[in-house]
């Protein structure tokens, strides 16, 4: 073969690779995966949402937890705040028999299916939804499975739920929407 040729098939199998983990067949394959029926992994989160809407969760489910799982960490920021990445939920010690999280979910402290919410940037319990001041912002819903139930109490903050879970992280994965006002 020739070096044109070669730098034709090496270029096909980087394209193709490329598409084959950025449409998750990989991720799907291979673990941990987080999803939601609202929008797709990439795209623009829908108003709904956000502070220009209802202000509501999106619904997610997730598959594919390892063996050992005790519970989840659900997490979602905006890195792309002025000052400071910009929580906007901290949900923690998510029974490992939950699966999913209906559009809407409540704001209560301890929700009834379990777990716990702690404080967003906001300071409140629950998801504040994306209410970017300028520009286009990314938010990552970061999902982790624990091996382990975390020992501590509502209200917390992220950088306590992140200490916490230190050496427990089994596997974790997330689903980063953007979302820019009208």
């Amino acid at each position: 073969m020739d070096s044109y040729r070669i730098k034709l098939l090496v270029r096909r199998i980087f394209v193709c690779l490329s598409l084959f983990i950025l449409t998750g067949f990989y991720s799907s394959a291979h673990g941990l995966e987080l999803k939601s029926s609202a929008f797709v992994a990439g795209s623009m989160i829908p108003s709904l949402y956000t502070c220009q809407g209802k202000n509501i969760s999106p619904p997610l489910m997730w598959s594919g937890a390892p063996a050992g799982t005790k519970s989840f960490v659900l997490i979602c920021d905006d890195p792309d705040a002025p000052i400071l990445t910009w929580v906007h939920w901290v949900y923690y010690n998510i029974p490992a028999s939950v699966t999913s999280l209906p559009e809407a979910f409540t704001k209560s402290e301890k929700p009834a299916q379990g777990g716990i919410h702690g404080k967003s940037s906001f300071g409140d319990f629950g998801y504040g939804g994306p209410c970017p001041p300028w520009g286009t912002h990314r938010y990552f819903f970061k999902l982790y499975a624990l091996d382990t139930m975390l020992t501590l109490s509502s209200g917390v903050k992220k950088k306590d739920v992140l200490k916490a879970m230190e050496k427990h992280v089994l596997t974790q994965t997330e689903l980063m929407g953007k979302y820019k006002k009208k």
